[in-house]
């Protein structure tokens, strides 16, 4: 496998948004600003609670599917690459690593088997976009924790997508569970989400190898990121913490990382977190301390990155 440049892009996008034109522009300044190479389109279904277990995946939060093809061909206009990730949480702001059902079924309450019909649906929805638009690589799922430990349900669902789509498929585990998921051998490659904390990631580099030596599998890091704010790059999964805006830990953060990351040739590659759809204006970086990295001294750390390598 090639080594990724890649960049989410899209993540919280609505019907209608991909078809304005501050879209595509914005996908055009992602590829130009950050030399990425490839484009991953997070698409973001819902379901009502944890416990719920049918995935909404039709409706005024997601882009159409016309809105998806149409911005997967303007990205192939811009020569970059496609993967395609849809991805699922509670409308109720409760975190999709915590969807979890009784390991028993019990009667009147809510049931894995349910809830895997509902998923594997979605994924197979856009499992055929993804074949249709000759998409380099599908996710089948992202950090869904407590769903993991249904070993033979993820794999009849992996073993449905490629039914449907004959291209690379991943599965996209949270930060530190690179051990909890027993079934990287069904899927093509392995990938974590690297939110690892400054100064940690020669650990977490020792650890996640050893993990995943046995499978002789291409691995990469479909997510990794970390917000402009003061203390984030301590704990750069946490999307919600307080802190003053600080480039300087974005900008330390993505440098560690490339730096101990560049070391080991077993990590192919990032899928970046994140390029929104509508972008603030660049004159008003400064009063943004989320992931973005546009108009940040971040993102000329990944631009440097991703030209020299």
């Amino acid at each position: 496998m090639e080594y990724i440049k890649g960049f989410t892009f899209g993540w919280g996008a609505k019907r209608g948004d991909f078809s304005k034109a501050e879209a595509k522009e914005s996908l055009k300044l992602l590829k130009e600003r950050t030399a990425s190479e490839y484009v991953i389109f997070a698409l973001a279904a819902t379901q009502e609670t944890a416990f719920s277990t049918e995935v909404i995946y039709d409706g005024e939060h997601m882009v159409t599917d016309h809105e998806l093809e149409e911005m997967i061909d303007y990205a192939r206009s811009l020569d970059l690459k496609i993967m395609i990730k849809p991805t699922v949480n509670p409308a109720d702001g409760i975190w999709r690593a915590h969807i979890n059902f009784f390991d028993i079924d019990v009667p009147c309450e809510p049931k894995w088997r349910d809830w895997f019909r509902s998923y594997t649906d979605y994924q197979l929805h856009y499992a055929k976009i993804a074949a249709k638009k000759n998409a380099e690589m599908f996710i089948v799922g992202c950090e869904m924790v407590q769903t993991e430990r249904k070993e033979q349900e993820w794999r009849q669902l992996i073993r449905e997508v490629r039914q449907a789509y004959k291209g690379l498929i991943t599965y996209n585990t949270d930060k530190y569970q690179e051990a909890n998921v027993s079934w990287w051998d069904e899927v093509d490659v392995i990938s974590s989400s690297g939110y690892y904390p400054l100064g940690d990631w020669d650990n977490q580099l020792d650890r996640i190898e050893e993990i995943i030596k046995p499978f002789n599998k291409p691995f990469f890091f479909a997510e990794a990121g970390c917000p402009s704010r003061t203390g984030s790059a301590n704990v750069p999964n946490d999307w919600s913490m307080d802190g003053e805006i600080n480039f300087e830990e974005q900008r330390a953060f993505y440098q560690d990382m490339f730096a101990k990351t560049a070391k080991r040739d077993w990590v192919l590659g990032f899928g970046l977190w994140d390029w929104k759809a509508l972008l603030y204006p660049e004159s008003e970086a400064d009063k943004d301390g989320d992931y973005a990295v546009y108009g940040k001294p971040a993102e000329n750390v990944i631009k440097n990155f991703y030209l020299s390598n």
